[in-house]
């Protein structure tokens, strides 16, 4: 890589990035910067910077060493498609946001789906890729499908169970699926809690999957319905995206589950003191991509010490864009999580998350 190439890219980077006050010349001061820089663009910047200055700055003992799974990314989402509400932004760049992805470390991201024609559309991405995978359900928003998409319910559970047997090695999780009170007016309670059940008794033993559970104000029910049916879960499961209360945690975790959590996780002062008590051996990451980013307003948002490149408008391929999240923030969810567990070493947290990600879903 060429002096001249590395100074461009710099150049840019701080234009959009760094303050006014950056200087290439105050390496110290913004060792740090550099450092996401390279890692977000997956260059050896940092070391080639460091090859022509005194500081001796390396990179070994960084991010380039911590492994991460993110178990929950929406990337059939029509944002990745340039779509925004309907209008046009930007041309598909699926590819460029895998790369940042793969850049700071993940290995595997699971995408998550929400029907069966979410099931085909993220086989169809999963498919491309080694490091891909998805989940196979409904998602208690669009549970009423089971009662206007085939003459009968158990025909759509047959759809999910031809789309798992042909798939098998690319689905890694039953769901998204579970209770939403939030948001009744997709589907109501009783029809979204008959086709949760309907779904832990056909599927769960069927797929024999850990279960991908999607919960909004509907903790009391969803684990009444698990504590039901503990048979049909022997691998147990991840409470994803979770925002509730300690006690809420804790009963979930008495059924063995885990905590998946994300940008939504970590809104408030409040979810951060119940983060605090989830056992560690309990926590999962995802990024619940393009949604749940950590924003400015959420009162973790000063524990993030990395801050990615973004733009609002004159959209760049090779920066965030507008409030679209993306999987490779799954590194500022540990870094809160690693603060909020009383600065615990991120590497080590990042090692003992990876670690269950592997248990429950190899």
């Amino acid at each position: 890589m060429s002096l001249s190439y590395i100074l461009g890219l710099l150049k840019k980077f701080t234009k959009h990035y760094c303050p006014i006050s950056a200087k290439i010349s105050n390496f110290e001061t913004n060792k740090s910067r550099l450092i996401t820089f390279s890692t977000f663009f997956g260059l050896n910047l940092l070391q080639n910077l460091t090859k022509m200055s005194s500081t001796g700055v390396g990179v070994e003992g960084g991010l380039g060493k911590m492994k991460f799974i993110d178990i929950g990314a929406n990337l059939t989402d029509d944002m990745y498609s340039g779509m925004y509400n309907g209008s046009k932004k930007h041309e598909p760049d699926i590819d460029k946001v895998l790369s940042r992805a793969w850049n700071v470390g993940l290995e595997k991201i699971f995408i998550t789906a929400g029907n069966l024609s979410d099931v085909r559309n993220s086989l169809k991405l999963a498919n491309t890729n080694d490091r891909l995978y998805t989940t196979v359900g409904v998602h208690p928003t669009r549970c009423s499908e089971f009662d206007t998409e085939f003459p009968t319910p158990s025909e759509y559970i047959q759809n999910l169970k031809q789309e798992f047997d042909s798939n098998i090695d690319k689905i890694v999780a039953l769901g998204e699926f579970g209770l939403d009170y939030e948001r009744t007016k997709f589907c109501d309670v009783e029809t979204q809690k008959k086709y949760f059940r309907l779904q832990l008794e056909q599927l769960g033993p069927y797929t024999n999957l850990p279960l991908f559970l999607h919960c909004r104000a509907a903790a009391t029910d969803l684990h009444e319905i698990l504590s039901q049916n503990l048979s049909s879960f022997p691998r147990g499961g991840v409470v994803h995206s979770f925002d509730g209360s300690e006690e809420e945690m804790k009963n979930f975790v008495q059924l063995g589950l885990h905590i998946g959590l994300n940008g939504c996780s970590l809104k408030t002062e409040e979810n951060c003191k119940v983060v605090k008590e989830i056992p560690v051996e309990r926590i999962l990451f995802e990024t619940d991509a393009p949604w749940c980013g950590i924003r400015p307003s959420h009162f973790s948002s000063s524990f993030v010490k990395t801050k990615f490149p973004a733009v609002k408008k004159n959209y760049d391929e090779n920066m965030m864009y507008k409030t679209r999240n993306e999987p490779h923030t799954i590194l500022n969810i540990l870094e809160i999580v690693a603060h909020i567990k009383g600065d615990m070493d991120p590497a080590d947290l990042a090692s003992k998350v990876y670690e269950n990600t592997l248990k429950l879903f190899s």
